[in-house]
């Protein structure tokens, strides 16, 4: 099995800094315009089956990779899933992260931690922990990987930032550093091949379009 876990394109709460998490938004112009770069890269990758966490995001990301398929059925469904949802942020949910207009509570310590030392973030009243996603994505992982009609199938998986690195905890080689250097771009593709309960990361991070067109929406962290 070879799965492509794809984040979703990009989205105005990704523009505006704002902490999307469970907050369903659709993308924006952008995000759809690279989502069609990305679906036209993958055009000629036979998928046999396809996944979506619930969030509209990732599904129109899904949806709009695979309007550019001709290699796979064209009415291949897109089951939805709800272990590849992001981390839910719970109060802190859409709340700016801007350097110069923060929403977040004075005790923006967490924050830090959420990007820091991760494993160690705390979340705000209703949220995740890291660990708790860690924990629902290798569930998705292992889920689909054992299932005997899959076992030779490519699958895309339509994710998120955060739960595509938690998914990856149970691939790569060395977790020490949860973010592997990085948030993983909008539209970022991880292709993990899933053999006998064993998996190996075969690309990283990688994007079909121009690298240059990357924002960096995560350089302002509150010091």
């Amino acid at each position: 099995m070879l799965l492509y876990l794809i984040r979703h394109g990009e989205t105005q709460l990704n523009r505006e800094r704002r902490l999307a998490g469970w907050t369903d938004v659709p993308l924006n112009e952008n995000g759809r315009e690279l989502a069609h770069v990305t679906g036209k890269a993958l055009a000629e990758t036979h998928f046999d089956a396809a996944f979506s966490s619930p969030l509209m995001r990732a599904f129109e990301t899904a949806r709009i990779i695979l309007s550019h398929n001709t290699a796979s059925s064209p009415d291949l469904p897109i089951t939805i899933d709800e272990r590849l949802k992001e981390i839910n942020f719970g109060t802190w949910e859409a709340l700016s992260t801007g350097k110069n207009d923060s929403e977040l509570p004075v005790s923006h310590e967490e924050y830090k931690n959420f990007f820091i030392n991760p494993r160690e973030y705390h979340p705000w009243e209703g949220g995740e922990t890291v660990d708790d996603v860690i924990k629902r994505a290798g569930d998705f992982l292992r889920d689909i990987s054992s299932r005997p009609e899959l076992a030779e199938a490519n699958v895309l998986v339509a994710m998120h930032g955060l739960s595509m690195r938690a998914m990856l905890q149970h691939v790569y080689e060395d977790t020490s550093d949860f973010w592997h250097g990085r948030v993983p771009p909008n539209l970022a593709v991880n292709i993990v091949q899933a053999r006998s309960g064993n998996y190996t990361l075969l690309e990283d991070d990688i994007v079909y379009y121009d690298e240059s067109l990357i924002p960096d929406y995560y350089s302002t962290l509150q010091k």
